[in-house]
């Protein structure tokens, strides 16, 4: 008879405990039975809600990607934090300081990244279109900056967030390899420059 689990949402558990243990390691590096073994489930019920480990791990990035995405959206659409050059200004600096909290873990799409865009097609693509989704949001909240004032019409919205989300994320990806925060430092230096800048070039 199988093991019946105590969890309200299996899938959501599976999901859950595998992006804890990858942010720890490798997704290479995670076995399925160590995944299985530390969120208590048996096999089988691995294999009802993911075809295999691939699909498994696009399921994590879509999941992860889905609360990221409204996250971002709920803080770049909050005006209690002023305009939407000052909503940005907000989104990076907590990119930064959630840096500070958690210096040894780094986001599932920095960890990621690297690893698996060459390895999976599949979770390639769940990471490009991820990230292509946080760069529109990024775009919008631009445009609405041109629409308050507070940024300058002269940088086109959509290739001005294409490069600040990868000045960060490469930014990431560097205090990785360095064990140190000041190229995140850089980009906040940075990205405070661009979009104070083009204020003042509106209002001037």
């Amino acid at each position: 008879m199988a093991r019946q689990t105590i969890y309200p949402d299996t899938r959501e558990h599976i999901l859950a405990t595998g992006e804890a243990l990858i942010h720890g390691r490798s997704f290479t590096a995670l076995g399925l039975s160590e995944l299985l073994s530390e969120a208590g489930v048996p096999k089988g019920s691995f294999y009802h809600y993911f075809k295999s480990k691939e699909d498994f791990g696009v399921v994590m990035l879509e999941r992860y990607f889905a609360s990221y995405r409204e996250r971002v959206g709920s803080l770049l659409a909050d005006e209690q934090l002023g305009n939407a050059s000052a909503r940005l200004l907000a989104y990076f600096q907590q990119w930064l300081d959630n840096h500070a909290r958690c210096e040894a873990q780094a986001c599932l799409v920095v960890k990621l990244a690297a690893e698996v865009s060459d390895l999976s097609e599949p979770m390639r693509t769940a990471l490009s279109q991820g990230m292509a989704a946080v760069v529109q949001r990024l775009a919008a909240c631009l445009r609405a900056g041109q629409e308050d004032g507070s940024i300058s019409t002269q940088l086109p919205p959509d290739a001005t967030a294409y490069a600040l989300y990868s000045l960060w994320l490469g930014a990431a990806l560097m205090v990785k390899a360095q064990h140190d925060s000041a190229p995140l430092d850089a980009a906040m230096t940075h990205t405070r420059g661009v979009l104070l800048a083009d204020a003042a070039q509106s209002n001037g």
